[in-house]
């Protein structure tokens, strides 16, 4: 990782920066000073003038000409050196402040992305793109239904050029999704003809409760391109096989239970333990394991009009077999067969009955594809403009469980069930894009403005499967979808305009100033769902809503000396709600979400104070943060143990108040001159002030902290260079406790369904056998630290990677 220098830095060594009244050109400075070898394939493609990044490159991004905040980035070489990556999201583990929660290896339904004042059950409000393509699926903000996290299956790690994080709200170029972080991943083109191929494998024994066993990841990609005149392709393929961890754990409350028993099996093997409220509890089995096979194919191809003219098309396919797994704890106290069904005795207390809630069995089959085409001009002349458009289908979504009535181990041959189809949903973008440096006024200025178009559209039926004959028992298996049990679905549509002005009034002054407008519309929405013998039938098509916002957008450079820059920058985010936090009320055999159709949008205003200095070989950075959120936007799990499941709301919560500070040093020669140190700490209070709405009582949420924000987080990653073939790097990562509950009623972290503080230390050492073949060895949490974000983190994993690269 490399932190973005500060002006007239150069790769060695800093260069006096005052100098006349001139253009806001791209200084002879790369963001990644302190990196190792050149930015990348393509060109070096983002400068600072006065603090503030100048985006030139030609290849398509979302990224606009001037990025007035903090900003981090990390290249291929870093991450092949430093990081055991096995999936795209990899990349960003040690950045300052952010957080993927990636659960497993190919973790594709809740690899959410936290920032500084955004939590992981908030991914709408972050951004994350690959090649310009929106990879943020803002269909939803939650895991339930389809889930919602980034698509990052849709880039491999052997892919990546370079990653670029933005953090806050203060480019008018970005929707108000960007209140956190906008992630821009980069991906390779070749500069003649290449060829590469990869192998990982990982090896992770596991050990919690009564689940005792190794679980295994492979990864194999290729990839073949070229470059010849104008025209440059890419072909690559990848594979994953991965097995992971037991997600979910059936449990039955201590206090539940009942004594005289009247009926129920004496069982032994349940676990005693504390749920996250602290109270006792039995944990009786193991569930969501899951084995998941994806692959992963994409396309690029480029042509060059002009030396200045580029048109990329890119088209990308991701496939995944998936099948989630439990296994129960309990055993026949008198027979020692596994009892998976039926009423309970546990020391002598009788508890609820087993039911395929507790051990739901799923079957995932998913298709998606996504295509984009840009052309963009480069003249860096007076004006250049870019056109992209881009969408992203579900082409083939469906996800099959048994029913709650269906038990182990009849479940394992069928029985009744139901299958959820996401067929058809989507989204698509369009983005027109203009930059005008006017040419009489010295240069002084760069404008960059634009329209964008975002569309995303839901449709989601859940069916009981119906049996293939009229006497045969259902398969939820393998039989097609019979009687609707629920259906949603609708729309929402953003039009978007925006300017942005970086003005330099003085050789050491850079002001940028922005203003974004925005029209959005959700429409067609419904909802239906199927009469129970406890609720009758419901449905309801909702009524068009439509709103507009503004959103200002401020920031100011001043230029202290030749190796320091102070920055301010300030801005509001307009976070519109989701097309399933609106419509989607779904129901599985242990969850429910409940919707709502009159959400108000999240509104946040954001500002932070950055000192940044850079000397030869070091820089380092203080910033200070603060956002208010207004209506902010949560979905809200609660397990319900009468009813056996867990019951998600999303909800508006009145005012949320954060401020914090973020350090980051980067040292190379640190003690001695073939190491380098990169480290970072961040300090957030993040607290909600005022809140209508509650839990449990009235007022129980006011003055309690946001979920899923920890008071301190920090990273270091500590780089030595044994000559010119080995690499060995020493990383930690720390995370102070948090809530996941509004009401901060879930005291227990250690537990399922918590969310625990956590320390771990990474290794990895790097071989390069020659210019072709490298093999590398790490151990992702070496000291073995059990932690939680509501389901447990992989325990230690043995991680083993061989690459050759003919380039």
């Amino acid at each position: 990782m490399n932190a973005q220098h500060g002006p007239g830095a150069s790769a060695h060594g800093t260069a006096p920066f005052r100098q006349p009244l001139q253009p806001l050109a791209p200084l002879a400075l790369t963001l990644t000073a302190l990196a190792h070898g050149p930015l990348g394939a393509q060109d070096n493609p983002l400068s600072r003038d006065t603090g503030v990044v100048v985006v030139t490159s030609g290849r398509p991004s979302s990224l606009p000409t001037i990025i007035p905040t903090t900003m981090e980035g990390i290249t291929a070489r870093d991450i092949e050196e430093r990081i055991n990556a096995m999936n795209s999201e990899d990349a960003l583990r040690y950045f300052p402040s952010l957080l993927v929660r990636k659960r497993y290896i190919g973790d594709y339904n809740h690899a959410m992305l936290s920032s500084r004042a955004s939590g992981t059950g908030n991914p709408a409000r972050s951004m994350v793109y690959a090649d310009g393509i929106l990879l943020s699926n803002y269909l939803g903000n939650s895991v339930q239904g389809l889930s919602f996290p980034p698509r990052w299956s849709m880039v491999t790690p052997a892919e990546i050029d370079r990653v670029d994080v933005m953090y806050g709200p203060y480019s008018a170029a970005y929707p108000g999704n960007s209140a956190g972080a906008v992630v821009e991943f980069i991906t390779r083109m070749p500069t003649g003809f290449e060829a590469t191929a990869g192998a990982s494998y990982v090896h992770q024994p596991f050990r919690l409760y009564n689940t005792d066993e190794t679980f295994r990841a492979w990864r194999t990609d290729a990839s073949i391109g070229n470059r010849a005149g104008p025209w440059s392709w890419l072909i690559s393929a990848s594979r994953l096989d991965s097995t992971g961890q037991p997600q979910t754990f059936a449990t039955r409350t201590l206090g539940t239970g009942t004594s005289p028993t009247s009926a129920g099996v004496p069982v032994s093997g349940a676990v005693a333990d504390r749920n996250n409220a602290n109270a006792d509890i039995r944990v009786v089995g193991s569930g969501t394991q899951y084995a998941t096979v994806q692959d992963h194919l994409k396309f690029k191809l480029a042509y060059a009009f002009s030396p200045t003219l580029n048109m990329t098309y890119l088209g990308g396919l991701w496939q995944n077999d998936s099948q989630g797994r439990p296994a129960s704890y309990l055993r026949n106290a008198a027979t020692d067969a596994p009892v998976t069904s039926g009423p309970i005795v546990i020391d002598g207390r009788q508890f609820a009955a087993l039911t395929g809630g507790d051990f739901p069995l799923t079957r995932e089959d998913l298709l998606h594809q996504m295509h984009s085409l840009t052309l963009k001009t480069t003249t860096q002349g007076e004006f250049d403009w870019a056109a992209s458009a881009s969408l992203y289908d579900y082409t083939r979504d469906t996800n099959r469980r048994n029913a709650g009535t269906n038990t182990l181990p009849a479940a394992l041959l069928g029985g009744p069930g139901t299958i959820a189809r996401g067929d058809g949903t989507g989204w698509n973008n369009m983005a027109l894009r203009g930059t005008w440096r006017p040419a009489g006024v010295g240069g002084a200025h760069i404008v960059d403005f634009g329209y964008q178009l975002d569309r995303y559209r839901l449709t989601y039926l859940t069916s009981n499967v119906a049996a293939s004959t009229a006497t045969a028992t259902p398969n939820w298996m393998v039989d097609p979808a019979g009687s609707m049990a629920s259906d949603t679905g609708g729309t929402t549509r953003m039009n978007s305009v925006y300017i942005q002005n970086a003005w330099r009034f003085a050789p050491q002054w850079l002001a940028v100033l922005g203003l974004r407008s925005e029209t959005w519309r959700a429409s067609e929405g419904y909802t239906r769902i199927a009469a129970t013998p406890v609720n009758p039938a419901f449905n309801q098509s909702w009524p068009e809503r439509e709103k507009s916002y503004r959103s200002p957008k401020a920031a100011l450079s001043y230029q202290l000396s030749d190796d320091s820059v102070v920055k301010f920058a300030s801005g509001r985010a307009v976070r519109m709600p989701t097309v399933f936090e609106l419509y989607g009320n779904t129901s599985t055999t242990n969850s429910q979400y409940v919707n709502d159709p009159d959400l108000l949008p999240e509104r946040v205003v954001s500002a932070e104070l950055s000192y940044e200095r850079t000397l030869a070989d070091s820089n380092w950075r203080l910033t200070c943060f603060q956002e208010i959120t207004q209506d902010g936007i949560f979905s809200q799990s609660v397990f319900d143990p009468i009813a056996n499941r867990s019951i998600a709301r999303v909800t508006n919560v009145g005012r949320i108040e954060t401020r914090g500070a973020e350090a980051m040093l980067q040292k190379r020669g640190l003690l001695v001159p073939a190491l380098e140190v990169l480290a970072s700490l961040t300090y957030t209070d993040s607290t909600i002030t005022e809140n209508a709405g509650f839990v449990a009582t009235p007022g129980d949420t006011v003055g309690k902290r946001q979920p899923n924000i920890p008071s301190w987080r920090g990273t270091v990653l500590a780089t030595y260079r044994f000559g010119t073939d080995w690499t060995g790097t020493l990383a930690a990562r720390y995370s102070g406790p948090q809530f996941r509950t509004l009401n901060n009623a879930d005291v227990n972290g250690f537990s399922y369904m918590g969310v625990s503080r956590f320390f771990t230390v990474d290794v990895r050492a790097l071989y390069r056998i020659d210019r072709q073949w490298s093999l590398a060895f790490g151990i992702d949490n070496l000291n073995n630290y059990q932690y939680w974000n509501f389901h447990p983190y992989p325990q230690r994993s043995y991680v083993t990677q061989l690459r050759y690269a003919m380039r």
